[in-house]
């Protein structure tokens, strides 16, 4: 008896980015050779990839299981210094975004922002360092549906940051948060051209993603599949 020989597809594997925003993270993996498609709630003009407007939670529980991977970043504003310091009410939607993601089936990971580091789970901490840019940006990921991940080496920082709103002297860090100052050299520095200030102010540096979306290929060879 013969068996037919396993052919791997070679289509790009499929990715939902949920809460996309402008596309940072979308940039990002896309960069890493996946077919993006975005969805959020609000209009994304700028968003650079197929991108489709509607309730992410939703989403991913009725067509979730339809892509080979899944990012989710829900709001951060919740959990973020700059809206306690203006005392403004977010919902908090970590516990249904990770309940929606574990019904699909398939390989994911959440991001954040460090003030919701303890509502997520053995979550890795990413740093602008690690990948050479001008900035800290510390972000925080929760992975899940049988994908690991160990972070790069943190390297020390040495570069002092700019306060939280105020224009970024030279050789200083820029936090890019909030109303900030210096939209261009923001742009520069996370490498974002096509942003404006409401997206960058949201975004993960498309650096993040791209590393992201290399660690994947292992993980998501039982959702590719073979062809006989």
């Amino acid at each position: 008896m013969t068996h037919p020989t396993p052919i791997r597809r070679s289509r790009r594997p499929r990715l939902l980015d949920a809460f996309c925003c402008q596309g940072g993270a979308a940039k990002g993996y896309a960069d890493a050779r996946f077919d993006v498609t975005g969805i959020d709630l609000n209009p994304q003009p700028r968003y650079p990839f197929t991108f489709i407007q509607g309730d992410a939670v939703a989403f991913i529980r009725a067509h979730g299981a339809d892509f080979d991977f899944i990012h989710a970043s829900p709001p951060c504003q919740h959990d973020s210094d700059c809206q306690r310091i203006q005392n403004r009410t977010h919902p908090d939607l970590i516990t249904p975004t990770r309940a929606a993601l574990e019904s699909t089936g398939r390989p994911w990971v959440m991001e954040n922002v460090k003030g919701a580091r303890h509502k997520l789970h053995e979550p890795v901490m990413l740093c602008g360092t690690m990948f050479g840019l001008q900035t800290y940006r510390h972000r925080y990921f929760e992975t899940g549906g049988g994908f690991p991940l160990t972070p790069p080496q943190h390297p020390v920082h040495t570069a002092p940051q700019a306060k939280m709103g105020r224009p970024v002297p030279d050789g200083w860090y820029g936090q890019f948060v909030g109303n900030f100052s210096g939209v261009d050299l923001a742009r520069r520095v996370m490498g974002v051209p096509w942003m404006n200030r409401d997206g960058i102010r949201e975004c993960i540096p498309p650096a993040y993603s791209e590393w992201i979306g290399a660690q994947l290929p292992a993980s998501l060879t039982p959702t590719l599949g073979v062809a006989a």
